[in-house]
């Protein structure tokens, strides 16, 4: 691999990695770290080219991020991880649980897509607007123009795909998501050992309703 992750790592027990969404970093879950280590063995990973992982060399992709996530585990030692992701790292995850399921031994979706329509509107007109400005703007668009590509371009996953995903699931979102509700319950109807969840709030439960949020992750995975 052309980069070494930046991680947190923290507490005991059974493995828990956390993936983070579309331009952030693992700071994003700032109200999960210290409950969810109590319990856990935790690692908060930022996914190449967002907070203090570099970009490195290639594509950057949803894609890529899991062959990252797939390197990470392996150079770490890590046979089998409970495995978090929130909106891109829901999506990160879902494209690593279609190669390497194997590897997981819980599965939870916050907040993910498995197309980009997914998002609805007026937020999904909202980043494709964006996305084409940042594209006018050259080489001094390029950083934003790739970011915003992630929700634009990826990710372009089939139900008949996830039909494949026998892992226990849990598919999390708030009840004001920017996840068209329907596209949630496809996600949550479309994996065969998936239970879905909706907590009050937006987007980001984690941050909203934390205390609801991880009391139900802790539930889930035992």
């Amino acid at each position: 691999m052309d980069i070494r992750h930046y991680y947190l790592e923290k507490g005991k027990g059974d493995t828990l990695i956390l993936l983070h969404g579309n331009g952030e970093g693992g700071e994003y879950f700032e109200n999960q770290t210290e409950a969810l280590s109590q319990h856990y063995h935790i690692y908060v990973i930022d996914t190449r080219g967002h907070g203090k992982t570099p970009r490195g060399e290639g594509e950057f992709t949803i894609k890529r991020f899991a062959d990252d996530l797939y390197e990470f585990m392996t150079e770490k030692g890590i046979e089998k991880a409970n495995i978090l992701g929130f909106s891109d790292g829901g999506n990160i995850a879902l494209y690593f649980a279609l190669k390497h399921q194997d590897m997981i031994e819980k599965l939870i979706l916050n907040g993910a897509n498995i197309f980009p329509k997914g998002v609805k509107e007026p937020y999904y007109s909202e980043i494709l607007d964006a996305y084409e400005k940042a594209k006018q703007k050259g080489p001094e668009g390029v950083r934003e123009t790739e970011m915003l590509g992630l929700m634009v371009n990826e990710p372009d996953i089939t139900p008949e795909q996830l039909e494949t995903i026998k892992v226990k699931t849990l598919v999390i979102v708030g009840d004001n998501d920017m996840i068209d509700e329907e596209h949630t319950k496809l996600i949550a109807s479309s994996i065969p050992n998936a239970e879905l969840t909706v907590l009050p709030g937006t987007h980001f439960i984690a941050h909203d309703n934390h205390e609801e949020f991880n009391k139900k992750i802790i539930e889930f995975l035992g």
